[in-house]
């Protein structure tokens, strides 16, 4: 189940998107503080972003570059101002796609579906890391373990990939952060902290208590 991010100011039109797209069984969820929308995103960890350009405080341009500086996530700019110049700086800025106001329902459905067929690789061969009694994969976003089965977000499978992957060995804070977001530049050093222990705890439900090992100052380790 693809979770998508929806930042629109129209609470009638977020509604109705929200809506539709629960209907195709997406998880969907709608912002809700325009002050501060990153707080709420790396909450959520969305696979699809949809923002239009118009918002309170901060237009759609400036959250859309603070996404781009932590995370590839397809954003799809969905705006009444939809001029070639605002298309093409949406473009500019990082946005995968642009739909222009008023739009139907069943073209933005298309639109997501095609972005996520490119993206995460729909119907190619699984991308599974096996580790002692665990298997890890990145087409369904599983762990299973000894029978029992979780689901990941992309960031538990980006944490769990780059240490298994470096197994015995302590991998640092800021190689884990450069792998998860691609970027030196970070909103706050805490929220690795904060996906590690939402992670520790998924591990823990499956009898995987101390998988990952802190060592202070210094990393992380399996």
């Amino acid at each position: 189940m693809y979770k998508i991010f929806i930042i629109e100011d129209d609470a009638v039109i977020a509604g109705a998107m929200e809506t539709y797209l629960k209907n195709w069984d997406y998880n969907v969820k709608c912002a809700k503080d325009f002050k501060d929308i990153m707080p709420e995103f790396n909450q959520f960890e969305p696979e699809i972003v949809l923002i239009d350009i118009s918002l309170p405080f901060m237009n759609g341009y400036h959250w859309c570059k603070c996404i781009r500086e932590i995370s590839k996530v397809p954003i799809i700019f969905i705006s009444s101002t939809s001029d070639d110049m605002n298309i093409v700086m949406a473009m500019d800025i990082g946005a995968d796609d642009f739909i222009s106001k008023p739009f139907n329902l069943n073209v933005l459905s298309a639109k997501i579906g095609a972005i996520i067929r490119r993206t995460y690789s729909f119907g190619s061969t699984p991308n599974i890391i096996n580790y002692k009694n665990l298997e890890i994969n990145l087409s369904n976003s599983t762990l299973i373990y000894e029978g029992t089965e979780i689901c990941l977000t992309k960031n538990d499978f980006k944490i769990l990939q780059i240490l298994v992957e470096n197994n015995g060995k302590i991998v640092s804070r800021d190689d884990i952060m450069i792998h998860l977001w691609n970027s030196e530049r970070f909103i706050d050093d805490n929220t690795l902290t904060v996906n590690i222990a939402r992670l520790r705890k998924k591990l823990a439900e499956i009898g995987l208590d101390d998988f990952i090992v802190t060592k202070k100052n210094m990393g992380y380790m399996v």
